[in-house]
């Protein structure tokens, strides 16, 4: 079962653990797997950004960079000029946390100046050291997730020992260094990086086994939404993934997810809400309330 745990974001403390948030996607590329291009225009963007606010989410994360395997990366000018208007729009119209899912430093330091609460770096500030002393100086907070290699060659023959040992000892060893450089453990949570170098079978072992990440005391986030995993399963094309993703959603918090990042916002907030409920210990059982669109956090 899921642990109770603290995230702290820009000063402000939000307990997880009673019940599952949701993470809106919200891509600004021409090329991401599902959406790639759907969002490209800013304006759009910010409309399907509120939109997800709308039907439930938690945090937006917004990403301007395809990370999906065999993409190249852009320059951090370009990633600004697509993620900046969008997070500016969004934070003149809702008060909901807004993520950056970033690997670079220029791009990050300007989402937040533009009203951004997170950064969710896939690398793990293995690709810019320079975040983590941005994340200790903002207070922002910051999503470590484990990741093998790099997008363009991350899914050419991945192997592990053990895998959950090893994604474990990896995210063990990032908030050490990130404790180091004086960011608040409170800020920090953790992704096991489903998909991202990694085997199907690994994919799923992380999964039965995200207690061993959760005893590393941080909120943890799975994403998992319409990802190849889902298509290896059923064998069908992303956008066939929906009742697949929302399986692996629920397994994903029973098993101790906090946070559940995804394309369909709607329909994996009433399953979570619904598993959620089943799950209550009796005393905890009131179905939570509707949250409307721009909520206060």
């Amino acid at each position: 079962m899921r642990t109770e745990t603290v995230f702290q974001v820009k000063g402000t403390r939000h307990c997880l653990g009673a019940r599952t948030w949701v993470m809106g996607v919200l891509n600004v590329t021409p090329d991401s797997f599902f959406d790639g291009g759907r969002y490209f225009d800013s304006f759009r963007a910010a409309e399907h950004g509120l939109r997800l606010a709308a039907e439930g989410a938690d945090i937006i994360d917004i990403g301007g960079e395809s990370s999906r395997p065999g993409s190249d990366p852009i320059s951090a000018e370009e990633e600004i000029r697509r993620v900046v208007p969008v997070v500016s729009s969004m934070r003149a119209q809702t008060r909901i946390l807004i993520s950056v899912d970033t690997t670079k430093y220029e791009t990050a330091r300007a989402a937040l100046d533009a009203g951004a609460d997170i950064i969710n770096d896939i690398s793990s500030f293995g690709m810019d050291p320079r975040l983590l002393t941005l994340a200790a100086e903002s207070g922002a907070g910051f999503i470590l997730m484990h990741m093998r290699g790099v997008p363009k060659t991350m899914q050419a023959s991945p192997r592990y020992g053990d895998v959950r040992a090893e994604v474990r000892a990896f995210l063990a060893e990032k908030l050490e260094i990130a404790a180091a450089y004086g960011i608040a453990a409170e800020c920090l949570a953790v992704d096991p990086g489903i998909g991202f170098g990694k085997r199907l079978e690994d994919n799923c072992a992380l999964i039965r086994n995200l207690a061993s990440i959760a005893e590393l005391g941080r909120p943890v986030v799975v994403g998992v939404s319409r990802k190849s995993m889902i298509g290896k399963i059923l064998d069908v094309p992303p956008e066939e993934r929906l009742e697949g993703s929302i399986a692996a959603a629920i397994v994903s918090l029973t098993r101790g997810a906090h946070i559940l990042r995804v394309h369909d916002v709607q329909s994996t907030c009433r399953a979570v809400r619904v598993a959620d409920a089943i799950l209550a210990e009796p005393a905890d059982r009131a179905i939570p309330e509707t949250r409307e669109a721009g909520h206060a956090r």
